[in-house]
């Protein structure tokens, strides 16, 4: 092999490269493994032939950097000569998010409640049967109880089927007047339906004070109802019963979706339930230590998801926890 051929040949092809490719082929021909100039090296055994080697690799990758060096400011040249951005076009169009429809409607809720002077609690979803069940009067016997209605994790310990334990904590911790909203996820084992799901959030309010009376509950209802569906939705109250709550009813509200023609979300009879409400039992207020003939109270509770469905108008209520972004990015 001619060293001095060979970096002719080199220099001339490196000088004659037109992009970085045609470059780094040439690196891998001159200057790789297998190239007639490293194989040369490896056979080397006297110093002056060793020298000479070397000087043409490094006169060699010398020109192949400074080639790469020159390619790159042309193609640095090029795109700020070529690649103008004219500023007086439009820009892209960046979606920007919004807050889910359970978020808003938990919002506008606690802003009603705040409004009224109450207090806004979240409390633990992980609960006692002593809190779920037993200080809030539930007989030994009531369904609830049942591992087919509940998600138990042992024995004593559960998901809460509803936010009302919150309301146990607050009457253990201080003593009346006691105007307080207990906010958060629940858990049942719902069948899934329009209006049901086995996951949702509930806002549930306790009023304790002294001269409490139905009418003060269905006032405190009204206002909130209003807040959320406006002055334009019937309201109605029936009669029922719960085991903390007595006497019980049960606020409805006029279906949006069919507006009370009937429908699959109202079950054909123009009414949606919101959730239950009632006084609060006599036994519930001995348990945590207060004299009903003294102090009298009221409380509700109402699913935000179905809140939010009524609210809006929409049929069923998956679709709140499916992040459908064609359901999400309407709001």
């Amino acid at each position: 092999m001619d060293p001095q051929a060979l970096e002719q040949d080199a220099l001339a092809a490196v000088a004659a490269a037109a992009t970085a490719e045609d470059v780094e082929r040439l690196r891998i021909e001159y200057l790789g493994r297998k190239s007639a100039l490293k194989l040369a090296l490896r056979e080397v055994r006297d110093r002056d032939t060793g020298m000479t080697l070397n000087a043409v690799r490094e006169r060699i990758e010398g020109a192949i950097e400074a080639r790469e060096a020159e390619l790159r400011r042309a193609e640095l040249d090029r795109r700020l000569t070529e690649d103008v951005i004219d500023v007086t076009l439009p820009g892209e169009e960046h979606h920007l998010g919004s807050l889910h429809p359970t978020t808003s409607t938990r919002r506008l809720i606690e802003d009603a409640f705040l409004g009224l002077g109450y207090e806004v609690v979240d409390d633990r979803e992980v609960e006692t049967v002593h809190y779920n069940f037993d200080q809030l009067a539930f007989p030994p016997a009531h369904p609830t109880r049942s591992p087919r209605d509940t998600f138990f994790l042992d024995a004593e310990r559960l998901l809460r089927t509803e936010t009302s334990p919150s309301q146990i904590h607050v009457m253990e911790a201080k003593g009346p007047p006691i105007y307080m909203v207990s906010i958060g996820r629940v858990y049942r084992r719902d069948e899934i339906t329009a209006t049901r799901f086995p996951i949702f959030h509930q806002f549930e309010g306790l009023a304790v004070d002294r001269h409490i009376t139905l009418a003060d509950l269905k006032g405190t209802l009204l206002h909130v109802m209003r807040a959320l569906f406006g002055e334009q939705r019937q309201v109605r109250f029936r009669t029922h019963f719960f085991p903390f709550t007595e006497p019980s009813i049960e606020p409805d509200v006029s279906c949006p979706i069919c507006d009370m023609e009937g429908c699959r979300t109202c079950k054909f009879t123009g009414w949606v339930e919101l959730g239950g409400a009632g006084m609060v039992d006599p036994q519930v207020l001995v348990n945590v230590g207060l004299d009903p003939s003294e102090w009298q109270g009221f409380a509700f509770g109402c699913g935000i998801e179905r809140a939010a469905q009524l609210r809006h108008g929409i049929s069923e209520i998956r679709p709140f926890w499916e992040n459908d972004l064609r359901v999400l990015r309407q709001f």
